[in-house]
C-alpha cells in the first residue's frame, strides 16, 4: 500500500467542488486555483493521517478558509495593496463556468470583502448555522450576522437580477 494510496481517486471525484469552494472563497479563478493547488498539496503529504481522521473533503476545505483568513490577517497589516481594476476573466472558459447560479454571481461575489464572501459561502453553500460560521471564522455570532446582512444588501445592489422577486421585507427578517 502507498503512501499517497486513493489521492488520485479522492480528487478526481471532488475536484468541481473543491474547485468550486476556493472560487466562491477568493472571488478570483486564479487565486482559487492557487488555493486549491496549496490545499492539495499539504493534503497530500499528509495523507495517510488525513484519510485515517475521516473526512479529507473537510480537511481540505479547513485549510482553505484558513488560508484565506490568514490572506485576511496579512492584507489588514498592508503586505499587500488593493488594485483599481480586477482583470476581467471571463474570455477564459474553464472549471469557473460550472459556478451555476448564473453569469451574474461572480463578478457580484467579486464585489464583496473578503469576509462577506467567506460568509455567504459558509452560511449558504455549506449550509451551516450562524454559530459554526463564526466559530470557523474566528468571530461572533453578532459579526455573521451583521456581514451576512451587509454582503446580501450589497448583492442586491450590484447584481438586482440574481433575485428579481426579492422583497425587501423578507431578506431584513
Amino acid at each position: 500500500m502507498g503512501r499517497y494510496d486513493g489521492f488520485e481517486e479522492f480528487f478526481a471525484a471532488q475536484r468541481l467542488s473543491l474547485s468550486r469552494t476556493a472560487l466562491l472563497l477568493t472571488g478570483d479563478r486564479r487565486a482559487a486555483e492557487d488555493l486549491l493547488q496549496e490545499a492539495l498539496t499539504r493534503t497530500a503529504e499528509r495523507w495517510p493521517r488525513v484519510t485515517a481522521q475521516g473526512d479529507p473533503t473537510a480537511y481540505i476545505k479547513q485549510i482553505m478558509l484558513n488560508d484565506v483568513r490568514s490572506a485576511w490577517r496579512r492584507r489588514r497589516r498592508g503586505s499587500e495593496h488593493s488594485v483599481a481594476l480586477v482583470p476581467d476573466d471571463a474570455a477564459d472558459v474553464d472549471f469557473t463556468t460550472r459556478v451555476d447560479a448564473s453569469a451574474h454571481l461572480l463578478p457580484a461575489l467579486r464585489q464583496l470583502a473578503p469576509r462577506q464572501r467567506a460568509v455567504l459561502y459558509l452560511r449558504f453553500y455549506e449550509d451551516r448555522s450562524e454559530a459554526e460560521t463564526a466559530r470557523l471564522l474566528g468571530c461572533s455570532t453578532g459579526t455573521v450576522k451583521s456581514q451576512t446582512h451587509d454582503a446580501l444588501a450589497k448583492l442586491r445592489s450590484v447584481a438586482p437580477e440574481l433575485a428579481p422577486n426579492w422583497r425587501e421585507s423578507e431578506v431584513n427578517e
